[in-house]
């Protein structure tokens, strides 16, 4: 009995998809495409096993491109709930691999603030979702931690820690561990060309390796290395 009402239950929100969504994804009204995409997305995670499919996805990233500021903004954080686990984003790889430019190229989106939620999202991707960004994708994102906006700087400096800076055990244990941070940041700095931005650097990374920028022991080491 329990499995016909769950049956009876996905039979109807196929129906209200079929009758409404459909329908008003594509609504003159931005307010009503975001609403759309905003529920959708809590489908997909309350109901994985019946919405987290392509089938569904792909109406979240047709609206990627969407004009509207809030529009795109909620499909960005309908991701954020998807790539926000390994579980989740496990399902996502088709998607992905069909609209990860989209997200990429989020990254200098018109509104700063869209544009800020695109750096999250794919800090979220490369957090739960392995060798889905290649390289060139992560470059996109680097640059924006010596940007202005501290939004904008702080987001990508989570991403670049996550990526770049981060300890890797296998390289480092213990008080060796720091050194290797700031041999990292300093060959990102160089690499970067843009030495009279350092201060934007440290402030975008602040947030996410506070004590380990705090760590003059580690300074002076890696300084009076030859």
């Amino acid at each position: 009995q329990l499995q016909e009402q769950q049956e009876e239950m996905e039979s109807m929100m196929n129906a209200i998809f079929k009758g409404v969504f459909v329908h008003r994804y594509r609504d003159v009204v931005p307010e009503i495409r975001a609403v759309c995409v905003e529920e959708l997305g809590t489908w997909m995670r309350s109901y994985a096993a019946s919405f987290l499919t392509d089938s569904y996805l792909k109406y979240v990233g047709w609206t990627l491109h969407d004009k509207q500021r809030e529009v795109r903004m909620e499909c960005l954080k309908a991701l954020q709930g998807l790539y926000g686990s390994r579980e989740t984003a496990a399902h996502m790889e088709l998607f992905t691999s069909r609209f990860k430019p989209r997200m990429v190229a989020m990254v200098v989106d018109k509104e700063a603030d869209v544009a800020v939620e695109a750096v999250k999202l794919l800090t979220l991707m490369l957090e739960n979702m392995e060798e889905a960004l290649t390289e060139e994708d992560c470059r996109s994102v680097y640059p924006m931690v010596y940007v202005s906006s501290r939004a904008m700087a702080s987001a990508a400096g989570r991403f670049l820690y996550r990526r770049l800076l981060a300890p890797r055990r296998e390289e480092a244990t213990g008080d060796g561990d720091n050194r290797l941070f700031f041999r990292l940041l300093l060959s990102f700095f160089i690499e970067s060309e843009l030495h009279e931005h350092a201060a934007y650097l440290v402030d975008s990374l602040w947030d996410w390796a506070g004590p380990r920028l705090r760590d003059w022991d580690a300074v002076s080491a890696v300084l009076l290395e030859e």
